[in-house]
């Protein structure tokens, strides 16, 4: 490996659901081979799952060789003093051709101890919705341990979960513990912690090509449960152009959205890694010693150790990740 990073694109990491379809392909081009594709993993360091870079000298590394080559040059001081050599978020985009299972997940400290993982506290950015299409976050009143075990037991769940419509642009906040679902017609943007744990605790009764239904997690979902949050999922956030616009900040993340028709300079002060995920048009990233153009439905990777760089787009919209 040579010893300069540059902004990094990685190959898609394409995964086949039963709820996934073809939006992937027919939205962003995405090398789909499947006709139900739900998920492509456009940043990750999930064991067996680990992406690989795909533009520049450093192609064909692995993105988990090169945290290990480069630290905090890539990560960030804090972020290497924080996780060591693991890359903290897993970046995606999701196609739900039909209802994902109703889930959640555990907290880094249920996590660690369960799984030796990472929790998964998440966000979505809804980039297209068909008609009527809705996400399940929550519940739509107040719940207790008591009354959802009365309900998943009588199979009446889906009378206490929160349904909201949705559209291109709305926004959502997924803490770890909170029940939710993508559901059916909807195309997205994730960004989360790390993990690939879920505890699903119902299926809508589907079955698979063999007859067979999927495991349910019910008896150690219980726990991870949190029901004392309140209905605060949905985020506002302003649309300042050619300006980074705050959507969510957390311990685990924080994202920006940027609409650009100009060249932006940017200065990373974050001391950490920024990821761009293009979510409308196309936005050029230019560096003393590259230029990359990134599409909708793309992702790049700008190391910690480049300060300077600018933005450019005559019609752009990008999400920007840091931790």
């Amino acid at each position: 490996m040579k010893n300069s990073l540059y902004p990094l694109v990685f190959q898609p990491i394409l995964k086949e659901k039963i709820w996934g379809g073809e939006k992937l392909e027919e939205h962003f081009n995405k090398p789909a081979h499947s006709k139900n594709v739900g998920e492509s993993w456009e940043i990750s360091t999930v064991p067996n799952d680990v992406s690989v870079v795909v533009n520049g000298d450093l192609k064909g590394n692995s993105l988990q060789d090169l945290v290990n080559k480069y630290t905090f040059k890539l990560l960030g001081e804090k972020n290497w003093k924080r996780f060591g050599n693991e890359f903290p978020l897993l970046i995606k985009f999701i196609d739900a051709k039909e209802d994902l299972s109703i889930q959640l997940h555990p907290n880094d400290e249920l996590a660690k101890k369960r799984h030796n993982s990472f929790g998964k506290t998440e966000m979505w950015y809804v980039m297209q919705a068909d008609k009527d299409a809705n996400l399940i976050v929550g519940f739509n009143g107040d719940v207790d341990k008591e009354t959802y075990l009365k309900h998943l037991k009588n199979n009446t769940l889906t009378e206490i979960l929160n349904f909201d419509k949705v559209k291109e642009g709305d926004t959502y906040f997924i803490e770890a513990g909170r029940v939710h679902a993508i559901g059916a017609g909807v195309l997205l943007a994730e960004i989360q912690q790390t993990s690939d744990i879920t505890y699903r605790v119902y299926d809508w009764d589907r079955v698979d090509v063999h007859g067979n239904t999927r495991e349910l997690h019910n008896d150690i979902a219980i726990d991870a449960f949190d029901f004392k949050m309140v209905n605060d999922f949905k985020i506002d956030y302003k649309k300042h152009k050619n300006a980074s616009n705050k959507i969510v900040s957390c311990p685990f993340f924080t994202t920006n959205f940027i609409e650009i028709n100009s060249e932006i300079p940017k200065h990373n002060t974050y001391d950490s890694f920024i990821i761009y995920m293009c979510v409308d048009g196309n936005v050029e990233i230019l560096t003393n010693g590259s230029n990359t153009m990134i599409s909708k439905g793309e992702t790049i990777l700008i190391p910690a150790n480049i300060k300077d760089f600018r933005l450019k787009s005559a019609s752009g919209r990008l999400l920007e990740v840091y931790v």
